[in-house]
């Protein structure tokens, strides 16, 4: 298990020259015989591919690429490059995850791009990222493989059908990373609820948050878990069916959408459609149509928008908002019935790589801990779920800017933004919801567990936080 810690001997530098006694990297300069001796050559797999042995060396290697420095920087990658297989154990494959990582991260640093030539090229190929695209059967299956998703689903379901109760008309927007994955238990879990009673459930209007992007004339996906399929149109049909094989009305639309505009053709469409059905219930009396209510579903979405505020000339004087914020005061002013916020417990919003590199290995060790409990290594679901990993290792580590979509931050951040955004938290109903997240992480792995905090429910994986899920409604 691979957690970062601070240790009173860490490796210095010029013992991972000893390294030359096991197979070079080609393209990069072995050091020589005389700097070696043969008593440390000895003592090389205990030295080196220990844990905390392999934590030191890759935080080592990112403050030698943040200070532009090449040569240890070279010697280090060197090293993992031996140690870390792909292939190998748990914290192998972690490591491995960060070699790539860092390879491309010095590739865009001046001093040490010389780095990715031919050589490393082949060795990043060994490391490869090979993000699957899914068919809904193979992608339904894919987010049920641990909890990782089925909590958020679980607990956002049990919220939500508090909040709809007695209600006749509801819109649910979804800002979803897993393709509409969590619609059909809530459906299933609305039409359960309203089973042997005299009024019918609510009718559902689903809005989807389709996160693509427009090139040229061709649309591409932007986050994974990826689909292999761009339109909407195939899921939104099942999901009809499915919904009226269980007596639930339900009416779908999938609109394109980016965290890079704050999901602005989402909250566009919220608008057109309350500004719809506010004229017609205008138009009738109270009794005979009721207001439709509003629920705002975000799964593992919402660290996609920037967090910083954008750089304006100094002679400007703006209120500085980031993207995030922006979003949230949005979404206040839609006036939700309820908001329900779902995101992975870690903070990776350090402008300094160091840092991010430290809380990357505090909270990726868990992924590829929990994989081994339940898939084998020549497992495809394994190759697929770690590549996911791989990726979003490479977008925190390797990635600045725009491109550093990976922002995640902890709970109690995301507390205080809907606090300033004028929401408030409204917790979990102590019996039915954790009763239902217990029965679900009976499922899975022993590892496993629950606990709250606050107000808020908490994944957890042998005793570390991993996912939270709460909910909130307007202050005022």
């Amino acid at each position: 298990m691979m957690q970062f810690t601070e240790f009173s001997n860490p490796i210095s530098l010029h013992q991972t020259t000893i390294m030359n006694r096991i197979k070079p990297w080609p393209g990069f300069p072995t050091p020589t015989s005389s700097t070696l001796s043969s008593s440390s050559s000895l003592n090389i797999n205990h030295n080196f591919t220990d844990a905390n042995c392999m934590e030191q060396l890759l935080v080592h290697c990112a403050q030698a690429i943040e200070n532009n420095d090449a040569t240890p920087a070279q010697q280090i990658l060197w090293v993992l490059n031996n140690i870390a297989p792909p292939d190998g154990d748990t914290n192998q494959r972690l490591t491995s995850a960060f070699l790539r990582a860092l390879i491309l991260r010095a590739a865009r640093t001046p001093a040490c791009k010389f780095l990715l030539n031919s050589t490393t090229t082949a060795t990043l190929s060994n490391h490869g990222l090979n993000i699957h695209k899914f068919s809904l059967l193979d992608l339904a299956n894919f987010v049920h493989l641990t909890p990782w998703h089925q909590f958020g689903f679980t607990a956002a379901n049990s919220v939500i059908l508090e909040a709809i109760e007695g209600r006749s008309r509801v819109h649910i927007v979804d800002l979803s990373v897993t393709h509409c994955m969590q619609i059909p238990t809530l459906i299933d879990s609305i039409a359960t609820r309203y089973q042997g009673r005299r009024q019918p459930p609510p009718t559902v209007t689903l809005t989807v948050g389709a996160f693509t992007q427009q090139v040229g004339q061709v649309t591409t996906q932007v986050l994974p878990p990826m689909f292999d399929i761009v339109s909407y149109d195939d899921l939104a049909v099942k999901l009809m069916n499915f919904a009226r094989s269980k007596g639930v009305a339900l009416e779908f639309k999938a609109v394109p959408t980016t965290p890079s505009d704050g999901f602005a053709s989402v909250l566009d469409e919220v608008r057109r459609r309350q500004h719809q059905t506010r004229f017609v219930f205008s138009n009738h009396h109270q009794e005979e149509l009721e207001e439709e209510v509003l629920i705002v579903n975000c799964q593992m979405a919402l660290h996609y928008l920037n967090h910083t505020a954008a750089e304006v000339a100094a002679a400007v004087v703006v209120e500085e908002l980031s993207m995030r914020s922006m979003f949230l005061k949005a979404l206040r002013n839609l006036n939700p019935t309820m908001v329900v916020v779902v995101e992975e417990d870690v903070d990776f919003t350090s402008k300094n790589l160091v840092g991010r590199v430290k809380s990357a290995l505090n909270y990726f060790w868990i992924p590829f801990d929990t994989v081994d409990t339940f898939l084998t290594r020549e497992s495809k679901q394994r190759e697929w779920y770690e590549a996911d990993i791989y990726w979003k290792i490479e977008n925190v580590i390797s990635h600045e800017g725009d491109q550093r979509v990976e922002r995640q931050e902890p709970r109690t951040r995301w507390a205080r933004r809907m606090v300033e955004a004028e929401f408030q938290v409204v917790g979990f109903t102590a019996g039915e919801a954790v009763a239902e997240v217990k029965a679900m992480l009976e499922e899975h792995a022993t590892g496993w567990g629950l606990k709250k905090e606050e107000e808020d429910l908490v994944l957890t994986w042998k005793g570390h936080n991993v996912v939270f899920a709460t909910a909130f409604t307007p202050s005022y």
